[in-house]
């Protein structure tokens, strides 16, 4: 009975964990699934976290320097000595003594050209910045996965494209066959359907191979290990087609000048670099600080005087002010001025390269939808044609009134309609999305 139970225990842990493993080989990847695993495991975007949480530390450290600093010490010391008697004139016997110090210092700065209070808003600033550049790094990582989505996409067609033609061609091969043995045809027009259909194989082996290198690619941009379970959900992308209208490049890059993370730490580190300069102007001003302290001593020597009576007597206490004045500094304070005032004008021409690099990417991507759209249009008129002379070529091919060759010059060229439609479809699904990330529309299908 035991060993029964414990058959049955068995048998039914074997079937969960192969339940969860089918379960895990059988899932399917969205596009937002696979964005965010990206961002859960790219490298960029990792150290992009360690770096704000270091201007985290030292946005912290930079408020706690307005706080006071307090020192305490204490200190032992022993000391031997001999002893003159005036009256033999000789030194005595050596003596030892010791004693113990014990002191307790604060210091604060009260005045010092605002260097502690511009110290504080530029850590400030950097924090942000450094947020908003982790921004950017993850919506280019998102962008990239997205091109490779749709690529993955795009060889599922083609690859369902090219099987297509070969159950197509392979009817028309099995029809050729019983056409040349009953004399209809003759050998050489069967041999050409035979030509074609091996053909159509190669291309669907290499169809099947692009495919399999763009898993490859996006898995790899993903930092998933390569899998060969892996698949991705097929998305209706014929409602992303209905949109005709075109964009207007200037619109979109006044809207992306608000919203798009590149821009916003552009102008944060500018505004870093300018109070980099009052930092370093605050150097050739006057310091001001205030310290404070409280001393006292015990020695052995008084020997009538007990150690918390020594301890208590000598309590010194001390307050004192600190005014420091830079006189000449070896020109190094102008030198970290001019530095500061370079690297204001850095960040302004950062700026300005940033918003043009934005301006140039969304009126190529604005022209990439125009182009697209007129690509797509024209695919699909001819892709029309195609399919209409194709129809009335197979049907002529079956009555026998032309020969395979011209037969398949037809096929051929709807296979090229096609593969340029289908092109044409996924580089305006594209181009549409890319104008949508422009916009601040989250990456999705």
């Amino acid at each position: 009975m035991k060993t029964i139970r414990k058959s049955l225990l068995i048998s039914g842990f074997l079937i969960l964990v192969s339940g969860f493993m089918v379960n895990a080989q059988n899932k399917i990847w969205t596009l937002e699934e696979c964005i965010n695993y990206a961002l859960s495991k790219n490298i960029q975007v990792q150290k992009t976290i360690l770096t704000n949480s270091r201007n985290q530390l030292n946005a912290n450290q930079a408020q706690a320097n307005r706080l006071p600093s307090l020192n305490a010490s204490a200190s032992e010391n022993f000391n031997w000595s001999k002893a003159f008697d005036y009256n033999t004139g000789l030194y005595g016997n050596s003596k030892g003594a010791n004693s113990t110090n014990f002191s307790m210092n604060s210091n604060v700065s009260l005045f010092n050209g605002s260097k502690l209070s511009n110290k504080i808003k530029q850590a400030e600033i950097d924090l942000e910045s450094g947020r908003y550049n982790s921004e950017a790094v993850k919506e280019s990582i998102g962008l990239s996965i997205m091109n490779a989505y749709l690529q993955v996409l795009y060889d599922y067609e083609n690859v369902s494209n090219a099987e297509k033609q070969i159950v197509s061609t392979t009817e028309q091969l099995n029809l050729a066959k019983e056409r040349m043995d009953l004399g209809v045809i003759s050998m050489s027009d069967y041999l050409q359907i035979k030509s074609q259909l091996a053909t159509e194989k190669s291309t669907l082996a290499s169809a099947k191979s692009q495919l399999a290198m763009g898993k490859v690619n996006l898995m790899q941009l993903m930092e998933l290990p390569v899998d060969g379970t892996f698949e991705i959900s097929s998305p209706n992308l014929e409602s992303l087609l209905v949109d005709s209208a075109q964009p207007n490049a200037q619109e979109i890059y006044n809207q992306a000048l608000g919203i798009k993370p590149q821009i916003k730490n552009a102008e944060l580190n500018k505004e870093s670099a300018k109070l980099g300069v009052e930092i370093a102007k605050a150097d050739g001003l006057p310091s001001l600080s205030m310290n404070a302290g409280l001393s006292t001593s015990y020695s052995s020597l008084s020997k009538d005087v007990t150690f918390s009576t020594q301890v208590k007597e000598k309590m010194s206490p001390a307050v004192g002010f600190s005014l420091s004045i830079p006189i000449f500094q070896k020109r190094q304070i102008r030198t970290n001025i001019a530095t500061a005032d370079l690297a204001v004008s850095d960040a302004e021409l950062t700026e300005i390269n940033t918003r043009n690099e934005l301006r140039k990417s969304i009126e190529q991507a604005c022209a990439d939808v125009i182009s697209a759209q007129s690509q797509y249009a024209a695919s699909m008129e001819q892709n029309q044609s195609a399919k209409e002379s194709f129809d009335v070529a197979t049907e002529k091919y079956v009555q026998s009134l032309i020969n395979s060759v011209d037969y398949l010059i037809q096929k051929t060229n709807l296979i090229t309609s096609e593969s340029k439609l289908l092109q044409s479809k996924f580089n305006l699904i594209f181009s549409y999305k890319v104008v949508d990330f422009y916009k601040g529309i989250p990456l999705a299908l």
